[in-house]
């Protein structure tokens, strides 16, 4: 995978917040981070398989999958890209061109994010 992803803004299904909920604890614990209830969905500019060297299981958070996790920055900031094995092989909610973003501030309100904005992605 290359280490810069480039993508666009853009809007989701609008539920993020119930699985981000879940996963609170979890990342508190793992990541050292206090997420804010919201994920920043981005649509790059090609598909893109996570691997699955970091996951949250299923025990952990009262969820049905696996959800991969890589550590990213996005705007200078500290950010995890999300994404459930479901959706990494394309049996999901997501294409494999739209990831999702928690770090624990609302990067919409901080950065002014709209739909279509451009932003690039650095993996760690």
């Amino acid at each position: 995978m290359q280490s810069k992803l480039k993508g666009r803004v853009k809007s989701g299904l609008g539920n993020a917040n119930i699985w981000v909920k879940k996963a609170y604890k979890v990342f508190e614990e793992k990541y050292d981070m206090k997420l804010f209830l919201g994920t920043l969905n981005i649509e790059l500019d090609r598909q893109i398989v996570l691997n699955d060297d970091e996951k949250i299981l299923p025990s952990e958070y009262g969820g049905d999958f696996n959800v991969l996790v890589k550590e990213c920055k996005i705007l200078g900031h500290r950010g995890y890209i999300l994404r459930t094995e479901k959706n990494n092989k394309k049996n999901g909610d997501h294409p494999l061109n739209i990831i999702e973003i928690v770090t624990d501030i609302n990067m919409r309100e901080t950065y002014n994010l709209k739909d279509g904005d451009e932003v690039v992605i650095d993996l760690v």
